[in-house]
């Protein structure tokens, strides 16, 4: 079970990893935020299968999840629509 924690931390940090490192790209800071939810939630899922918990706060935190993952796909197309591109060199000029 140790295993599983180390893996899912690990994917935890190579997510804010990519986050810190792809900031001019919208679109890639999206994925990584959705790859750090991803882990999120498995680790959550982990956990409360060792404690024996139950599952209902997970399904709340993947509902959660999704609607920022739709969120961030709208702003991305309002972006692309607008702007052209992706890129967030142009994002501050919309204020």
């Amino acid at each position: 079970m140790m295993v599983y924690l180390v893996l899912l931390n690990l994917m935890f940090f190579s997510g804010l990893l990519v986050f810190a490192s792809k900031r001019k790209h919208l679109l890639l800071m999206l994925l990584s935020l959705e790859f750090i939810v991803l882990s999120l939630y498995l680790n959550l899922f982990v956990y409360m299968s060792l404690m024996n918990y139950e599952y209902f706060f997970s399904m709340i935190f993947l509902t959660m999840s999704v609607c920022e993952g739709a969120l961030g796909l709208s702003i991305l197309v309002s972006m692309i629509r607008t702007c052209g591109n992706d890129y967030m060199l142009t994002f501050s000029s919309l204020w």
